[in-house]
């Protein structure tokens, strides 16, 4: 199974966005799937339902900080190279959905929606993109990491 095959099957087992694309990788991570999937919880529905940047797009940066991020106070180059990666995958993100925002995305006009998630049901996952969203980032991120050997 793929990353992207795995981060989709993971939405249609009801985890939000973020949790879908962090689990597809939790191999990779050095933390255990629990502690991972409490760590992207906070970040579905684009953030906490705020339909703000997308829980996918959350999800690759939490990954790209766990594989190549930086673990002090450093500034500098060290920074501005980290934040690079973060903005390259952004922009590979971009240039599938045109944004990074949830909102958008879905074509609402709210900015922080009810904080009661929608039930998952059939037409739920029938009238949603999100599972080809967390697919698409999952694939951006595998493509990013294979060219980018840690």
């Amino acid at each position: 199974m793929t990353r992207k095959e795995a981060a989709m099957n993971n939405f249609l087992k009801g985890y939000n966005c973020s949790q879908s694309i962090i689990l597809a990788f939790e191999d990779m991570l050095p933390v255990d799937k629990e502690i991972l999937s409490k760590m992207a919880s906070s970040f579905g529905g684009g953030m906490g339902r705020l339909r703000e940047v997308c829980g996918s797009v959350s999800g690759m940066f939490m990954i790209a900080g766990l594989l190549y991020g930086y673990a002090g106070p450093e500034t500098g180059q060290i920074k501005a190279q980290h934040y690079k990666r973060i903005q390259e995958l952004a922009n590979r993100f971009e240039e599938k959905h045109g944004t990074i925002i949830c909102r958008e995305m879905l074509g609402l006009s709210i900015h922080h929606d009810d904080p009661v998630p929608d039930g998952r049901s059939a037409e739920y996952y029938k009238k949603r993109p999100c599972r080809e969203i967390i697919g698409d980032a999952a694939k951006i991120l595998e493509e990013y990491i294979k060219e980018n050997p840690l």
